[in-house]
């Protein structure tokens, strides 16, 4: 397989496990290192949402700073006896007390605080106290109590104030910043099994006991979904006094709006500054913890609490499998201004539908997808830039390769129109032909190995000085090689370059081939020709293999007039035509023996041309 594919098939393989593995562990509750994520976005999404009205069906009734300093901190039973009876005497449906009444008091008020909850009715707080922050909890899918944790100690209230009144549990599960998330509906601690204080209220404001399935309460015909561990997701309807609330020194004082407690929950429970029972929250950073069971428990009758059960995971487990794929997929699409808008719609549009689904009472995980989603796309994306940096690379070793095959004008004019001669072109070029001479015989003597490496610098040589006098090697052939001035466009000094470019070949073979310990020794040598005119320049062959050529009389005449220099003794042939436009004048050929013009004739052609003959001086 090629690189890109293979890497497609290997992001989108790995995508899949990543995503399935979180999704998996996301089923059960078992990433616990995405909280923090989850709990930053969660309150995002709220502040999104804004602050919303509570249903009327709590008021909270608060022992709050006023209180503490008319009647001290904290209250004695007796003055908590007279807040419930004030609260009773305007008739709620249940009177709540957010206290922890775990060690008796003065009889007197102990007793008069039982009296007065036996006349309401009434729930009192208690308090697991768990050995360890994170529980494990059972799997058996059929037993809706197998995933409850169990506590290593109760706090529970005093008899005497259990039996007058329902005991509920205060304990809520809170994320690393301590913002409560959930409120677990049911506690075990020894052979007890207890509602939570939320759950209790609910159950008495209701008169209808609860009935637990796996993921799911039923209150009456009230069903709720739970989440893992039967524990209710908990949101807030705003800042602290967002449900109603009203010191107690207004029960004391007889002031209490009749309406805001007549046929309502009532909350009793401590804001006193510095009593310690506060949790932040998206709206507010000290939140009463009297307010959070409040809420919880208008959550439970009201029916407006979010969402977040087995089938909410489930789809959770879904996007986390197919996110990942799908922005890799369009990755490997289109990797351009298009496939990018086209991949920030599709994380535009999830937020949103995330962002809707919240407000609207479904807790859809905003971690999980950007935990299984954005891993595998940087990875993707950094393996393709490697892939890509690679393939430059190697575009780039290959232009190098052309640039020592072409003449650096030549190569770059193909980069910018690949159609280049593409059709055939006439135009006006000069052409060098070099040809080593005894070649052959050379090479039956010494072998294919050391033939190699003779042509290897031989062809060095000529590579090198083409490509100083702008020239293109259009071909080697065997021991010889043609040189073109004239591509991609004629220039006014195609043949002073030309011209140049063969006494250079013939000043770098000469030393060559005479301290060439093989060449040397069986006496090689050379010879240049050099004509100038209109040739047909053109692109052979198809598919991946083309090459540049040129063909045409002056190609064969430049040619032949190898074979002239070599009759003649000399090194070089130039054509008259081509001195012509060179001039007779030009430097470089005065540093050797120049002579012309004289007539000569030529293989293959009626007629014979004018030549100068050039040879550099002997070492």
């Amino acid at each position: 397989m090629q690189a890109r594919p293979l890497l497609i098939t290997i992001s989108l393989l790995l995508s899949a496990l990543w995503g399935g593995f979180l999704g998996y562990r996301h089923l059960s509750g078992g990433i616990s290192f995405l909280d923090s994520l989850e709990a930053s976005l969660t309150d995002l999404r709220s502040k999104v949402i804004g602050v919303r009205e509570p249903p009327p069906i709590t008021s909270i009734v608060a022992i709050d700073d006023q209180t503490a300093a008319d009647n001290g901190y904290p209250l004695n039973r007796a003055t908590l006896a007279r807040v419930v009876a004030a609260v009773t005497s305007l008739k709620p449906k249940v009177v709540a007390l957010d206290l922890l009444l775990v060690d008796p008091g003065p009889e007197e008020g102990d007793a008069t605080l039982a009296a007065a909850l036996q006349q309401t009715s009434g729930v009192i707080a208690a308090a697991g106290v768990f050995p360890k922050e994170t529980q494990a909890v059972g799997s058996d899918a059929n037993d809706p109590l197998a995933s409850i944790p169990t506590a290593g100690k109760m706090l529970l209230p005093l008899r005497r104030f259990s039996d007058v009144a329902a005991i509920g549990v205060v304990n809520v599960a809170t994320d690393e910043s301590g913002t409560p998330r959930f409120i677990p509906l049911i506690s075990r601690g020894g052979e007890r099994v207890d509602a939570s204080f939320p759950l209790r209220v609910a159950s008495l404001a209701l008169g209808i006991n609860p009935a637990f399935s796996p993921g799911s309460l039923a209150l009456g015909d009230r069903h709720l979904p739970t989440d893992n561990g039967q524990r209710l997701p908990i949101t807030f309807y705003g800042p602290r006094g967002t449900i109603p609330t009203f010191s107690a020194t207004e029960a004391l004082a007889g002031t209490l709006p009749a309406k805001a407690i007549e046929d309502r929950i009532v909350v009793i429970g401590s804001t006193v500054t510095g009593g310690g029972d506060v949790f932040p929250t998206p709206f507010d950073p000290v939140l009463p913890g009297v307010e959070v069971m409040a809420t919880a428990a208008t959550h439970l009758i009201a029916g407006d609490s979010i969402i977040r059960d087995r089938n909410v995971r489930l789809l959770d487990s879904l996007v986390a499998l197919a996110l990942p794929l799908l922005l890799i997929s369009l990755l490997a699409w289109r990797r351009s201004a298009i496939g990018y808008a086209i991949i920030a719609s599709v994380a535009l549009a999830w937020a949103a539908l995330n962002i809707a689904a919240f407000a609207h009472g479904y807790w859809f995980s905003a971690a999980l997808p950007i935990a299984a989603a954005l891993p595998p796309v940087l990875l993707f994306g950094a393996a393709e830039i490697w892939i890509d940096r690679r393939r430059a690379a190697h575009f780039a070793a290959q232009s190098d390769l052309l640039q020592r095959i072409e003449a650096p004008g030549l190569s770059e004019w193909l980069a910018r129109d690949p159609n280049f001669l593409a059709k055939p072109v006439r135009q006006n070029a000069a052409v060098v032909f070099v040809d080593l001479s005894g070649f052959t015989g050379l090479s039956e003597a010494i072998g294919a190995t050391n033939v190699r490496d003779v042509l290897s610098d031989f062809f060095e040589i000529i590579d090198e000085a083409a490509r100083s006098h702008g020239g293109a090697v259009t071909s080697f052939m065997g021991d010889g090689a043609m040189l073109l001035f004239g591509l991609p466009r004629p220039a006014d000094d195609d043949a002073t370059r030309a011209a140049a470019c063969a006494v250079c070949l013939c000043e770098r073979m000469r030393p060559w081939l005479a301290g060439h310990p093989t060449a040397g020794a069986r006496k090689i040598g050379f010879k240049v020709g050099v004509h100038g005119g209109p040739v047909v320049a053109s692109r052979l062959g198809s598919g991946d293999r083309q090459q540049i050529t040129v063909t045409g009389d002056t190609v064969n005449v430049a040619s032949r007039l190898m074979e002239v220099a070599a009759e003649q003794g000399f090194e070089l042939a130039l054509s008259a035509a081509l001195m012509k436009k060179a001039g007779p004048d030009s430097a470089p050929l005065h540093s050797g023996q120049l002579e012309g013009p004289a007539r000569a004739r030529i293989r293959g052609r009626n007629k014979g041309i004018d030549v100068w003959l050039w040879r550099g001086h002997p070492l």
